[in-house]
């Protein structure tokens, strides 16, 4: 049996999985903190945790590593190159060299769509646009079959696409972007300062609030509006949604077809289904996990 480990490095915790590489499945599974800030004998903190889960799980008897984190990753899949503010140390750091082994590592929502293709809702798709509603809106493409990257790793960062250009500028500079329309950051400033995040914002929406509602009607229909534009740019099979807030999906989908309805175009009646993603906070591991065994493959 061949065996692989995925690992997904995130600012709180650090997911890794030991993989049956012929069936697909998850043999076991752990979570350890990250400990972002700290460091441990001049290393950062988050890097001999990933070490150590990596030995606990079997790293000498896997087959594929991969490694999953957020920011850009360059090129050659050996590091996050881009990634300000958050899990120091992280940027320009060769995970094989730290590691020991071969290890392919991938931005966490590339990894999150990688892993929805290889065993979730995306299975077997070559033509797929992933979102991830969540503080922020995230994004992958895979086209005939293969993850979009960009020249320098910036692709797929679909929540910077913009709705409204009269709005202000993100934290890119994009003004009215479908992240500010949709992810928890800014809901207070959306609600007026009524509802304090996406949770609460949906739970009084399911008590029948009126201002709840107006809410999540102005971002479902910005939602839906970037996701047909997203159509009409990438022609996708499927259009899947993950992230924390789709747990939602009963408030989410229902609104999205009926806008949707006005805003994809459909030649010869052809609709794009728009699904929730399966895998929940395990896609990154699994994404982790199946770009390591392409990396490995391609070369």
């Amino acid at each position: 049996m061949k065996t692989g480990i995925g690992i997904d490095l995130g600012g709180t915790q650090i997911k890794g999985a030991l993989f049956n590489l012929d069936s697909g499945e998850i043999i076991e599974k752990k979570i350890v903190p990250s400990l972002d800030g700290e460091t441990s004998d001049y290393e950062p903190a988050f890097l001999v945790q990933v070490r150590n889960l990596i030995a606990e799980l079997g790293g000498e008897k896997a087959h594929h590593i991969g490694v999953s984190a957020p920011g850009m990753a360059n090129k050659e899949a050996t590091a996050i190159s881009y990634l300000p503010e958050r899990l120091d140390g992280i940027e320009g750091l060769i995970w094989s060299d730290e590691i020991g082994r071969t290890v392919s590592v991938i931005n966490d929502a590339h990894a999150a769509l990688k892993g929805e293709v290889w065993q979730g809702s995306a299975k077997e798709c070559r033509d797929v646009i992933f979102l991830t509603l969540g503080t922020g809106v995230g994004g992958a493409v895979i086209c005939n079959g293969k993850l979009l990257r960009g020249s320098i790793g910036r692709a797929g960062h679909l929540g910077h696409i913009p709705i409204d250009f009269r709005k202000d500028g993100d934290i890119c500079g994009m003004p009215g972007s479908l992240e500010d329309f949709v992810g928890n950051h800014n809901i207070s400033e959306r609600s007026e300062g009524k509802f304090e995040s996406t949770h609460l914002l949906v739970t009084a929406l399911a008590d029948g609030d009126p201002d709840a509602e107006s809410v999540w009607e102005e971002s479902m229909r910005a939602l839906a509006a970037g996701i047909a534009g997203l159509i009409n740019i990438f022609d996708p099979e499927a259009v899947i949604i993950g992230g924390g807030i789709s747990a939602a999906w009963f408030e989410i989908e229902f609104r999205l077809k009926r806008f949707l309805e006005d805003f994809e175009w459909r030649p010869d009646g052809h609709q794009v289904p728009v699904r929730k993603a399966e895998l929940g906070e395990w896609a990154g591991v699994y994404g982790a996990m199946a770009f390591a065994m392409d990396e490995k493959s391609s070369k």
